[in-house]
């Protein structure tokens, strides 16, 4: 395993690639990764793909090769397993760079974590708790950009997928013995639906940070603004953040700005938005004021106290099934669907989110719902 971390074999040309995509194809599994820059830009863009196929490791250059189609058949190949460690970032740097995402897909930390291995393992922690041996983490923050790469950076990527396969085969043993495989399967399955779902900017706004304090008419400016923003960045191809601050535009939708210099006044403004945005934000602004209809709901407020006394059962059921299972606690529940799954209660509509349901429902969702309906019952007020 040394040699082949060592010696990593580089590809530049649509025929070695072909070739390669061609006999990877037999394998039953292979094992990925990505370098690639993000600083100024919205989406990732690859300046390297390293693939693993337990004999050698292989650094696929993007910005030399063109047509990267048999890399992109590769990765829907039904047949051949992708073996990722925390996939999401490469996920979307697949989906960006080819337009496909990799499936099946076996990302080794969430698999880690059902195999009681460890929670959110790196790689480098996971290869030294199963193979006793310590990689060099000294190129993390390199220009995976510039050519020639440095022999250091080569080394350092071809790292990240020399062992990636054995980690694989041995995590796999675990969680056969567990009989948890189909948990990770199922797990891996829905992070690729997700990376593939069509982009969605509707529900932006109710991510703002404090977006709960707002009232509708106020939210009928941070909805148009948020999706601007969103759509903005992805055509710019810049950090959103770049076009207009998060917090600046909650600042936009409380005060109702209608003048530049109102506009000017808002902390976070940069006069970059100012110069190129400040038309388009005021147009939201007078568009909102004109609406009397159809303006957005009010989200939902912090839970109170007393609200918070239904999340802490919930969690303290979890908690409960997970240590009679030995199953980790963060992996069984998600403190959003235990805080959904409150909020249903209170409404008197007891209702089991969706990702508590799977190969959740019968560890521990069907616990759950069986608390909420008594919940329910213990405290028919509450609708």
């Amino acid at each position: 395993m040394s040699r082949i971390a060592t010696d990593p074999i580089w590809v530049d040309t649509e025929a070695e690639l072909a070739q390669l995509c061609a006999r990877w194809s037999q394998q039953a599994a292979i094992a990925i990764d990505t370098e690639f820059m993000r600083s100024q830009t919205y989406y990732p863009h690859a300046g390297l793909i390293q693939v693993g196929d337990g004999k050698g490791c292989y650094l696929i250059d993007p910005l030399a090769i063109k047509d990267l189609s048999a890399l992109a058949q590769l990765l829907v190949n039904p047949s051949v397993i992708k073996v990722i460690h925390s996939c999401s970032e490469d996920l979307e740097t697949f989906r960006f760079l080819l337009g496909v995402v990799p499936k099946p897909l076996f990302d080794t930390q969430v698999a880690a974590a059902f195999a009681n291995i460890g929670f959110s393992m790196g790689y480098a922690n996971l290869v030294k708790d199963q193979l006793g041996i310590e990689l060099d983490k000294g190129e993390t923050r390199s220009d995976w950009m510039q050519r020639p790469l440095s022999q250091s950076q080569m080394h350092y990527a071809a790292l990240d997928v020399a062992y990636l396969l054995v980690v694989y085969g041995k995590i796999l043993i675990r969680l056969k013995a567990l009989d948890r495989l189909s948990w990770v399967q199922e797990e891996c399955a829905q992070l690729v639906a997700n990376a593939e779902a069509p982009d969605q900017f509707d529900d932006a706004y109710t991510k703002v940070k404090l977006a709960w304090k707002l009232y509708p008419d106020q939210l009928a400016i941070l909805k148009p603004l948020c999706i601007w923003r969103e759509q903005e960045a992805r055509k710019l191809d810049v950090p959103r953040n770049r076009l207009m601050k998060e917090g600046a535009a909650w600042e936009v939708a409380r005060r109702k700005p209608t003048t530049v210099k109102q506009l000017s006044a808002i902390d976070g403004m940069g006069n970059r938005t100012l110069k190129h945005y400040a038309d388009t934000v005021l147009g939201f602004v007078a568009d909102a004021q004109q609406r009397k209809e159809d303006l957005p709901a009010r989200l939902d407020k912090p839970l109170t106290p007393a609200q918070g006394d239904i999340l802490k059962q919930f969690k303290a059921c979890a908690v409960a099934v997970s240590e009679t299972a030995q199953v980790t606690p963060e992996i069984l529940t998600r403190k959003k669907d235990l805080e959904q799954l409150t909020r249903s209660v209170i409404a008197g509509q007891p209702e089991l989110p969706d990702g508590l349901k799977g190969w959740r429902y019968p560890v521990v969702g069907q616990q759950l719902e069986q608390l909420a309906q008594a919940l329910c019952e213990q405290n028919p007020e509450m609708s």
